[in-house]
């Protein structure tokens, strides 16, 4: 007796159109499509729509998705010249006009018109902004994974927790988002010993941030690059994860455990924990 076919997830395309990057429109429309678990989107980005005829390629691309697909795409739209989204707006799909529902009520609110430029919110405006976000991340490369310890009085937060725990890429974006200065310092076995903490990190208790994580997830994560090994093993992970728990404890470091969590969550949420300022806004 054959075995009843599974039930197909509905897909659907998503477009994210900008006359600029195109991160605005897919942050956005990321966090939306989000809500909307049951149906598998393709993705496709069109950026840096300049003119009508780069405005008439994107309405076609849509377009032949529509009929590819026999339904409506969805299309998220950040562009600002009006000819443009006049263009877009006749092709067949759900426009999702994101600067028509935003833009214009606030034009009417403040009394003036917006300068309605392509790439501002991600051009360079201001020059020490930019160098702080550069400057923090070349720290964060610089105290990556406890290669260097030297430079850690600067540090605004020194992550610590597990290899493959999410330290470097948490690290990364607290750089990269907030302009914060932040370390990261791997603890292994040699530091579970006589759970102690390292020497190198002692002087800087006030600063450091404890990532945990759930050994089945940590197990798999290491799976995928050291396969079949001890370290990658879940009886390793349990116990690393037990006494780095008691070595947080022992401590008094605040914690959190990322097992479901992005990196945006992360960095967030420990901002919050640790009522640390961002450097920028």
């Amino acid at each position: 007796m054959s075995e009843p076919a599974t039930a197909q997830r509905a897909r659907r395309t998503a477009f994210f159109v900008s006359g600029g990057t195109g991160i605005t429109a897919e942050a956005l429309g990321h966090s939306l499509l989000s809500q909307f678990g049951d149906i598998d989107f393709e993705q496709v980005a069109l950026p840096y729509v300049q003119t009508d005829e780069d405005a008439r390629d994107a309405l076609n691309r849509v377009d032949r998705a529509a009929r590819q697909d026999e339904q409506l795409p969805i299309v998220f739209s950040t562009l600002v010249n009006h000819t443009h989204r006049e263009i877009l707006a006749d092709c067949n799909a759900l426009v999702l006009d994101m600067f028509a529902v935003f833009l214009d009520p606030l034009e009417q609110e403040l009394g003036v018109r917006s300068s309605h430029k392509a790439g501002q919110s991600h051009a360079i405006r201001d020059e020490e902004a930019y160098r702080i976000r550069i400057d923090a991340i070349h720290f964060a490369l610089d105290n990556d994974d406890g290669a260097r310890t030297r430079h850690y009085e600067k540090a605004d937060i020194i992550l610590t927790g597990v290899s493959r725990s999410g330290k470097t890429p948490t690290s990364l974006y607290l750089a990269l988002q907030f302009g914060l200065y932040a370390a990261n310092y791997p603890l292994t076995d040699d530091d579970f010993d006589d759970l102690d903490l390292p020497e190198e990190l002692k002087p800087y208790r006030e600063k450091l941030f404890g990532l945990m994580i759930d050994s089945e997830r940590l197990a798999a994560i290491r799976n995928e690059r050291r396969a079949n090994s001890r370290y990658a093993s879940e009886q390793q992970c349990e116990m690393e994860l037990r006494t780095l728990e008691g070595l947080y404890n022992r401590y008094n470091i605040p914690c959190l455990d990322v097992t479901d969590l992005s990196i945006e969550e992360i960095s967030t949420r420990i901002l919050a924990k640790t009522g640390l300022q961002r450097r920028l806004q």
